[in-house]
């Protein structure tokens, strides 16, 4: 059986397109829920995309970060 490496090729450029485009907002998203700069969060994100082990280490420690604290506003008492 023959194995064309073309295929493969871009096969592996069309996972690795989906991977860019999940990582990015989900990054973003993952920052803005727990930390207060979420572009950075979304640039790092997409960035470390390139290296694939090194953006799913970034979105694991995001991920496992705790949430930022929410503001609840206080109403005075009568």
């Amino acid at each position: 059986m023959n194995i064309n490496a073309t295929l493969f090729g871009e096969l592996f450029a069309a996972l690795f397109a989906v991977a860019i485009l999940i990582m990015g907002p989900l990054c973003f998203y993952l920052g803005k829920r727990k930390t207060d700069s979420p572009f950075i969060c979304g640039f790092v994100g997409f960035i470390s995309t390139f290296f694939l082990p090194l953006g799913l280490i970034f979105l694991a420690i995001l991920a496992l970060k705790a949430d930022k604290p929410t503001e609840k506003l206080s109403t005075p008492a009568s």
